[in-house]
């Protein structure tokens, strides 16, 4: 009968839950209607309350959607998913999959291309907002308040860059063309690379003691967690400013907390945290030299059109038994 004709059509289709879309933008990337008889698509807007929440939700999938570090997917979520064939993660590097997991349970996990770019565009937005005390002036004007704090110039400081891979070469570009000056420390620092772009080589204590701007531009892994803690404040200058887009445990949250009600710094600019979301009752949020952003660095309608559109292309190389970006252990 026409009924279990389309039952079984159904059925058949690849169930996908595309997780933490938060902004509700996948079906407006994606033309679903392309899609409706080949892939069943579940779109979750809110995260998971917990792990067991998660493990419910997707139970029935063959294929996750993940954005990069929102959702873990844990050795005992991928234990639990008896279905799951398939992740495909924004970006080619996502800390929260256990890739050893899925690899035994021979699930593919395949990324995507990310733009670099927005995130150093974002953290000037933090650098030029904390310098000239742009939260604090936005919420006055809407106040009827007039011109309540003095700014701090760029030009002329000096900018330490923690990393000067892809984000950190074009930190330093901007900072050169505000006239500042430019420093910069990482284990692996490229020193010709540091030369040809005008950068200084530092030592992370001396960068540390000397830059009025620290910004952050490593990727995390094991060496750089609490790279930056009490003993590192104690260096900086008390009218510094440290700014985070790339990984909150780079820096000792509990510390900067400290650092800040103490005035040991002048400010601090996030994008990133130890816990996302934030919890709404975080320390962090009550700190009026804090300027916080809610991870949305890379969060620009170019990336996210690449991350969905390569997430489709990666099912389908898949399900042709030809897998492309291919993110192995």
């Amino acid at each position: 009968s026409i009924r279990y004709l389309f039952i079984k059509q159904k059925n058949s289709m690849i169930k996908v839950a595309v997780l933490d879309d938060y902004q509700n933008v996948f079906k407006e990337i994606i033309d679903l209607e392309k899609y409706k008889d080949k892939y069943d698509f579940q779109i979750f807007n809110e995260p998971f309350h917990d792990e067991n929440d998660a493990m419910v939700a997707l139970e029935s999938c063959e294929a996750l959607f993940i954005m990069r570090e929102r959702t873990p997917i844990t050795k005992s979520l991928i234990s639990n998913l008896p279905n799951l064939k398939y992740i495909f993660t924004s970006g080619m590097r996502n800390k929260a999959i256990d890739l050893e997991s899925a690899s035994k349970r021979g699930i593919k996990v395949c990324g995507t291309e990310i733009n670099p770019n927005p995130a150093a565009e974002i953290t000037w937005a933090l650098i030029l907002g904390l310098l000239r005390n742009l939260r604090q002036e936005t919420e006055n004007m809407f106040q009827g308040y007039w011109q309540t704090t003095i700014g701090v110039e760029l030009k002329g400081k000096l900018l330490g860059l923690i990393g000067l891979g892809k984000i950190g070469t074009q930190v330093a570009k901007v900072a050169k063309a505000f006239g500042m000056q430019v420093c910069a420390w990482s284990e692996n620092l490229n020193l010709s690379h540091a030369n040809d772009i005008g950068v200084l080589p530092m030592s992370k204590e001396d960068l540390l003691k000397n830059s009025d701007i620290v910004s952050i531009h490593l990727v995390l892994g094991e060496k750089y967690i609490n790279l930056i803690s009490k003993k590192e404040f104690e260096l900086m200058k008390k009218t510094s400013y440290l700014i985070n887009t790339s990984r909150g445990p780079i820096i000792n949250e509990s510390d900067l907390i400290q650092a800040l009600k103490d005035d040991k710094i002048a400010g601090v600019g996030l994008d990133v945290f130890d816990k996302e979301p934030l919890p709404q009752d975080h320390k962090l949020r009550f700190l009026p030299n804090a300027l916080l952003l809610p991870h949305i660095g890379y969060v620009t309608a170019e990336n996210y059109s690449k991350f969905y559109v390569q997430m489709i292309e990666n099912l389908d190389a898949c399900l042709d038994n030809k897998p492309i970006r291919v993110i192995s252990k």
